[in-house]
């Protein structure tokens, strides 16, 4: 079911809220910019607008990762306590059920894949300081943090290295590294 064309500004900022709400997991750029298309809520100009005027508006915080200018930039959205109380106070009135429906079955639909991205992450960033490079590894679970891990090394090579094996292979690694910890020592 896509949507209809015509939404105004306050829905179209509601139904933002509301599906990072629901998704219950910060939603990189990517992730609402792919819902958003597929169901033709706004246009992709529109978008990058309303996104920008709801973080100015402390509606959403935005976390950048990866400040890579070679592979880009990944922007995370979290819900405020400002956006939460708005959407709690217009959802009702602002939102009609068959759009939150709409929104609720694509949520059902893909959060354990989304879910499952966003328990192992691996990213870099150049550190300026000493031309170096830090690679943050990490496994989280209910958006608690099990493990986090800050790797420097010398070269974007490295740094690209780490974050593909840590992707790759994150449930062995982690589990080696519980072991070797919690192994007595002879």
């Amino acid at each position: 079911m896509k949507f209809p064309s015509q939404y105004t500004d306050i829905q179209k900022k509601l139904i933002l809220l509301y599906l990072v709400n629901i998704m219950e997991l910060p939603m990189s750029h990517g992730l609402i910019t792919d819902f958003i298309m597929l169901k033709e809520i706004m246009s992709y100009y529109d978008l990058e607008e309303i996104i920008s005027s709801m973080v100015e508006g402390d509606f959403l915080d935005a976390v950048q990762e990866n400040a890579d200018a070679e592979d880009g930039i990944t922007t995370h959205y979290y819900l405020t306590e400002n956006g939460l109380s708005t959407l709690d106070k217009l959802v009702d009135d602002f939102l009609p059920r068959p759009v939150r429906q709409v929104i609720d079955n694509y949520v059902n639909e893909n959060r354990v894949r989304i879910k499952k991205d966003y328990e192992s992450t691996a990213n870099y960033f150049p550190n300026v300081e000493n031309n170096e490079f830090r690679v943050k590894c990490g496994v989280y679970e209910d958006k608690r943090a099990l493990l986090e891990l800050f790797i420097s090394v010398d070269t974007r090579e490295q740094a690209k290295l780490i974050q593909t094996n840590w992707r790759e292979n994150t449930s062995k690694m982690y589990q080696q590294i519980i072991e070797v910890l919690t192994n007595p020592t002879s």
